[in-house]
């Protein structure tokens, strides 16, 4: 297939380009590199089969020749971004799937978008199923990247029923790996980098909010699941293994051999509580389940880490 994949330089979308390469797809990635970097993609440099469009998917979107499939991976992730970047998080939500549907609508393709766990906001009920409407503060700060992936849910849903364009969505959890920034803001990133220099782990609040960490190849090979499935509405892809964040910190101290404290600072507006993965839908569907046990995938991460 020819396929358009948006934020291909991004963390995610950088592993979504190996592996749609590795399965012999072409990949045309298009990234304005706000949150990207082409130190990602540029083991792709020689492929033929790889190209790179440096471009804001928010503008006007146009690609030559027929297309199999969109992937829209465009977005600001982590807290530190989308707070920093309010309005364009907002954009590419709303203006941009609005314009990578319309891609696909054009050329006949079959359409992905990247939602998040987000959509579930703080939630009262754990695990979250794909049936929970969520508790989410439209007006918070984080309300621009909550509200802009319900918006994105909201219109690719809308395409699929009133234009029958072929769609899929996956509600993300926390996913880690090699190739996040040092810089990121994220809970894996940020412990391992302070614990490499040897500086204390900053946690915010207690530390007793819970999280759910999947390796990144288990979460793209969800991906790659769904994408080639029937099925249409939402789907949670994660790792419904929960683990505090007091005792991800600690864990990566023990890992790296490190001399460094915890440090606590108030936790920020809106911070969810919990965040755990109902993924009864992609076990009986997809046939899939993570594979990658949290010190595994961290071992693998760090040892990135310590070499980029």
């Amino acid at each position: 297939m020819r396929i358009v994949v948006t934020g291909g330089a991004g963390f995610l979308g950088s592993h979504l380009c190996d592996k749609l390469l590795h399965e012999g797809h072409e990949v045309i990635c298009i990234d304005n590199l706000i949150t990207g970097t082409v130190a990602n993609i540029e083991h792709h440099d020689s492929n033929e089969k790889f190209r790179f469009i440096n471009q804001d998917v928010t503008e006007y979107l146009y690609i030559s020749g027929n297309i199999d499939y969109v992937f829209h991976f465009a977005s600001p992730a982590s807290p530190i971004d989308y707070l920093k970047y309010p309005i364009p998080t907002l954009k590419v939500g709303a203006l941009g799937t609005h314009k990578t549907l319309g891609l696909a609508k054009d050329k006949k393709a079959s359409f992905f978008l990247t939602s998040t766990s987000e959509v579930y906001g703080d939630p009262l009920v754990n695990p979250q199923p794909e049936s929970y409407w969520g508790n989410v503060n439209p007006i918070g700060p984080r309300g621009v990247y909550d509200e802009a992936k319900r918006f994105a849910e909201a219109l690719t849903m809308a395409y699929n029923r009133y234009h029958g364009v072929n769609t899929h969505i996956i509600r993300i959890f926390n996913t880690y790996g090699p190739r996040m920034r040092k810089n990121d803001g994220r809970a894996v990133p940020n412990f391992i980098t302070q614990a490499l220099n040897g500086e204390d782990l900053t946690i915010y609040g207690k530390g007793d909010q819970t999280r759910s960490f999947c390796y990144i190849s288990d979460l793209i090979d969800g991906i790659y699941r769904l994408a080639m499935s029937d099925i249409n509405t939402p789907v949670n892809i994660g790792n419904p293994s929960e683990i505090s964040i007091k005792e991800c910190a600690e864990t990566i101290i023990r890992l790296t051999n490190s001399k460094s404290k915890l440090t606590f600072k108030d936790l920020p507006v809106d911070d969810p509580k919990v965040r755990r993965p109902d993924i009864t839908l992609a076990k009986e569907k997809l046939g899939w389940n993570p594979a990658v046990m949290l010190e595994q995938g961290l071992h693998t991460t760090i040892d990135w880490f310590k070499s980029s």
